[in-house]
């Protein structure tokens, strides 16, 4: 019975091996598969690269990458169209599914494509460059307008599409539906499904450098590639909502850490989160005026709790909170902004907290002593002797103590304490 366990387990490790092995078999007709839904940024720039990267390697066809973007930042987009440029595998951009967008980055992205395509019920366009961290005065929004569109008319001459809408998507604004990109020479197909693109594609002819390459694409294998645990994990943390809770959540932290010494568990989770929340914004348009007035506004807060003001340096740290909040991230579109809600909720959350701790502080203030001879004072014990202005023994708090009272008590009697006189103490009866 052991030796055929012991076959069988040759036999399932073998076959373990092959399946892993044949992943990595060259295929040069394979295409790596990968799904883009959300705004261009850092890590999806990486994630896209290594993917064309792992195509080079493993000898494979070419990558298709189906896109739903309403845009992203310059800088990545850049990244990801100078390493569309310069393989030598094929990449494909399909605006898919029915309802997407290649909108803003996402249309100079799929207009550097080798084959762009689109789904029926798609659109493509809006290029116009929009500042990020704040306005831009005419004559710096004209030079980047220019260059954009000096950009974009490359592109589209590189793969001999429509340069005059290429120019009007920067300057205009414009967005065109699938079958009108098709028509005015924006894209090279539309196909209702990603079968259906590989059925029409096949056999096109590309320039790919100085060489010629026909396409091999009916049939082709499709091999799915999504992103690893980290860049998942970076990409969430590149939400501007998230970094900026993340943030919050690091200074309540650390705010508790530093009142509470030796806590350890609150400056633990702050400190991490802080560090979160700083990484997320290294990858978002931070306007460090806003950082300046959420300090501020922390600052304010914390003073609230060693100065008498009534609630003043509350609500001022509270409105420069806001206020920060509001302008800590201000990018090209609404994905890369601060949910107004969010912030609304942090800052109340914020208040509601140091409201929280400034009672407790008021009423620890408020409060007769717990502790000391001080404390002893309304304390209830009982007379251990008949006790007199002369004198005797009570047992409260927990102790025994010398005791005078104005009038006479009986041993057993409880008694109350009235006040404290050095190590003797005044009782009344209860």
């Amino acid at each position: 019975m052991r030796k055929k366990l012991f076959a069988w387990g040759i036999v399932a490790f073998v076959l373990v091996g092959w399946a892993a092995h044949a992943q990595d078999v060259p295929n040069p007709s394979a295409l790596l598969h990968l799904k883009i839904d959300g705004a261009i940024n850092p890590v999806v720039a990486e994630f896209i690269i290594d993917a064309i990267e792992q195509a080079e390697r493993e000898g494979a066809q070419g990558v298709l990458v189906e896109l739903d973007t309403p845009g992203g930042l310059d800088e990545s987009m850049r990244d990801i169209i100078k390493k569309i440029l310069n393989t030598p595998v094929v990449v494909i951009v399909y605006v898919s599914p029915s309802g997407a967008r290649a909108a803003s980055a996402g249309a100079l992205i799929t207009l550097a494509a080798d084959v762009a395509a689109m789904a029926p019920g798609t659109n493509i366009g809006a290029a116009h460059p929009v500042a990020m961290g704040g306005g831009m005065d005419k004559t710096m929004e004209k030079k980047v307008v220019n260059d954009a569109v000096a950009y974009i008319k490359g592109l589209a001459k590189k793969r001999n599409r429509n340069e005059r809408w290429a120019e009007r998507a920067v300057k205009d604004s414009i967005s065109t539906s699938a079958d009108e990109a098709l028509k005015q020479n924006v894209v090279d197909v539309v196909a209702a499904s990603v079968t259906e693109l590989m059925e029409k594609i096949h056999g096109k002819v590309l320039k790919k450098g100085t060489e010629s390459l026909t396409l091999a694409t009916r049939g082709a294998e499709l091999r799915p590639v999504g992103m690893s645990f980290r860049q998942r994990l970076l990409n969430t943390l590149s939400n501007p909502n998230i970094a900026y809770i993340l943030m919050m959540i690091g200074v309540w932290g650390m705010f508790f850490e530093l009142t509470n010494p030796g806590a350890i568990f609150p400056g633990v989770v702050g400190g991490l989160c802080l560090l979160l929340g700083l990484y997320s914004l290294q990858t978002l348009p931070v306007n460090y005026a806003g950082f300046a007035l959420i300090g501020l506004g922390i600052v304010l807060l914390i003073l609230e709790i060693k100065v008498t003001s009534y609630g003043l340096l509350t609500i001022s740290g509270l409105i420069a909170m806001a206020l920060g909040s509001m302008m800590l991230i201000k990018g090209p579109a609404p994905f890369f902004t601060i949910s107004k809600s969010v912030v609304l909720a942090t800052v109340g959350a914020t208040g509601l907290l140091f409201a929280f701790v400034m009672l407790a502080v008021a009423r620890a203030q408020r409060s007769l002593p717990a502790s000391g001879a001080e404390g002893l004072a309304g304390e209830v014990g009982h007379a251990l002797s008949p006790i007199s202005s002369g004198g005797g023994k009570v047992f409260v708090h927990g102790e025994y103590w010398d005791a005078v009272s104005d009038e006479s008590l009986e041993a057993g009697s409880k008694v109350k304490v009235k006040s404290v006189n050095g190590l003797t103490i005044k009782v009344g009866r209860v």
